[in-house]
């Protein structure tokens, strides 16, 4: 049933709401709130039914997010500052700092956003969070070192402190999060997005998972999507789904005379949960006595520094200069695939308050040439670029780059530098092929599981139907997304119900199922097909690698179905 907005039941965590209002407008009028865009003066005040913005605006996030190249300066700006940005936590804090002892508390108490709170929606959220106690403890565990410094920057930026939830219900605050959409790191960016606000990723580094570049990036983008929807909700949604989706299922209802405010819109199943997540937990938090949940504690004081490093760095180095286990190291610096530093930036480290002085003695102590070491390699007959970054467990571009070669061309007893690590690459735990491997190494210890290698030819789907089992679970297993690339010679888990009856054939069961593509009519939805044809939801979106539930007709979809009536 959708809900009228016109009936809703606002809630606002104090009486003090009109006098937060008031001082964030004067804020903006005075200038002080940095980079802010205008949206930010305006963060606090809910969007009217008929306000609602038109769908079919030239004006709206759709056309800008896909403008020419040229026109994209927001990447440069949002990478220029997330490189040369100076952390301003231990010297300029907010006012708020010395005002609360927990993050969290000063957080709540500056909720702005209204909320039905007797929306069902939102109820089943809350009722699930009450259900689930422990989950928001074990958030804060993993929120502490990063909290303090993005409810710095939301507030500094004048945006609802709500943001700064948004990465529990993203990627629980764990920034080495994946998911099968390929998006990465506590805010979740795909790969396009988070090149089109500037973060960098390559075989070194992914700034996707880097704290710093990624939250100023997400910011960025809510901003924008607020500026251009000018309703939090709708601008949530659109993070969420996208906001051609949400453009979409705006204009439907602009066709047919119904409401086109966030809770009367038709979207994919999760954006229907998601932004009543982010409020619900807003609510639990400003309420935590009323629903017996003990309110989870962050010091509201800076957690780390940002030190410029100059220069790449093995990251084993700098973690014993810091007097640091390396895992704590990645754990702050997330951004960082490898073993050492992005040869080509950033240069900088995140490090705990606690150790930033000792690394900068340390680090003006150091000799350049130590801060990587470096192997001599001369050229053999036989020898190839490639066959040469495998052996040493590198990229080609990687030798190229620290070799100046134009190309791939290589001559016998030439002498290549290739950098090394000081440690064993398995001390490495953090870099992304470690995470792979002690992920498959505890499904493999979960249960009867085989190890496969990747021959030329392989994908997802066809492994997966040859052990019986589903791509997104055998993606998930190995620490990949559906859509990631299979190179032959790669190792993945496979965890086995029952044992196929050959290593390279289906079993019986697979043998009395026929292929059929069925052609998406219109008022079909998975569940009807899936329905019709005996078939699970989940089955279809595999064989068809599909993200979402969302289906057009026409659409030619692929399906494996029993043709035995068994």
């Amino acid at each position: 049933m959708l809900h009228n907005p016109g009936h809703m039941m606002l809630y606002y965590q104090n009486d003090s709401f009109g006098g937060r209002k008031a001082y964030r407008l004067l804020l903006c009028c005075l200038g002080l709130t940095g980079t802010v865009l205008l949206s930010g003066c305006q963060t606090s005040k809910p969007l009217t039914s008929n306000q609602t913005p038109d769908p079919d605006t030239p004006q709206s996030v759709f056309s800008w997010f896909h403008q020419e190249p040229a026109t994209q300066s927001l990447s440069a700006e949002a990478a220029a500052r997330a490189d040369q940005e100076t952390l301003k936590q231990s010297t300029t804090a907010s006012s708020n700092t010395t005002q609360f002892n927990n993050v969290w508390l000063r957080l709540s108490q500056q909720f702005s956003l209204p909320y039905p709170i007797d929306h069902p929606r939102i109820q089943r959220e809350i009722a699930w969070f009450k259900k689930h106690p422990k989950y928001i403890q074990r958030v804060n565990q993993r929120a502490e070192p990063y909290l303090f410094y993005i409810a710095e920057l939301v507030e500094q930026r004048g945006l609802p402190t709500e943001l700064a939830l948004l990465p529990v219900i993203e990627s629980a605050y764990d920034p080495f999060a994946y998911s099968p959409g390929r998006a990465s790191g506590l805010w979740q960016f795909i790969p396009s997005t988070g090149k089109y606000f500037g973060l960098k990723q390559n075989w070194w580094y992914d700034g996707r998972r880097d704290v710093v570049a990624s939250t100023n990036a997400a910011l960025d983008y809510l901003s924008k999507l607020y500026t251009h929807l000018g309703d939090w909700e709708l601008a949530l949604a659109s993070y969420n789904a996208g906001e051609g989706t949400i453009l979409k299922a705006m204009r439907r209802n602009k066709a047919s005379g119904k409401p086109q405010d966030y809770w009367s819109l038709d979207l994919p199943r999760e954006t229907e949960q998601y932004v009543p997540r982010l409020l619900a937990l807003a609510h639990i938090l400003a309420n935590t006595d009323r629903y017996g949940i003990k309110m989870p504690s962050v010091a509201n004081k800076p957690f780390f520094q940002k030190i410029k490093t100059q220069g790449q760095i093995d990251l084993a180095l700098a973690a014993d200069m810091a007097a640091l286990p390396l895992d704590t190291l990645y754990q702050l610096n997330p951004g960082f695939n490898q073993w050492a530093t992005d040869p080509n930036g950033p240069h900088y480290l995140l490090l705990p308050i606690t150790q930033a002085k000792q690394f900068q003695h340390a680090l003006q102590k150091l000799p350049p040439k130590k801060r990587m070491q470096w192997q001599r390699y001369k050229v053999r007959r036989g020898d190839s670029l490639i066959a040469i970054a495998n052996r040493f467990q590198t990229r080609t571009k990687v030798i190229q780059q620290a070799n100046k070669l134009s190309s791939h061309r290589i001559r016998i007893g030439q002498t290549l530098l290739i950098p090394q690590a000081s440690q064993l690459l398995s001390q490495y735990t953090k870099t992304r092929a470690q995470r792979r491997r002690g992920k498959q190494a505890r499904v493999a210890a979960q249960g009867k599981s085989v190890y496969y290698k990747v021959k030329r030819g392989d994908s997802f789907w066809h492994i997966a139907r040859q052990y019986d089992v589903s791509v997104r679970a055998l993606s998930r297993w190995n620490n990949l997304s559906p859509r990631d690339t299979l190179k032959p010679g790669q190792r993945l888990v496979v965890q086995l119900n029952k044992a196929p009856s050959s290593a390279h054939t289906p079993n019986q069961q697979r043998k009395v199922k026929r292929k059929v593509n069925y052609k998406v009519r219109k008022g079909d939805s998975l569940y009807r097909i899936a329905s019709r044809f005996n078939v699970r939801v989940g089955d279809i979106q595999d064989w068809n690698q599909l993200q979402h539930t969302n289906l057009k007709p026409g659409q030619a979809l692929t399906l494996f179905v029993n043709v035995t009536g068994t």
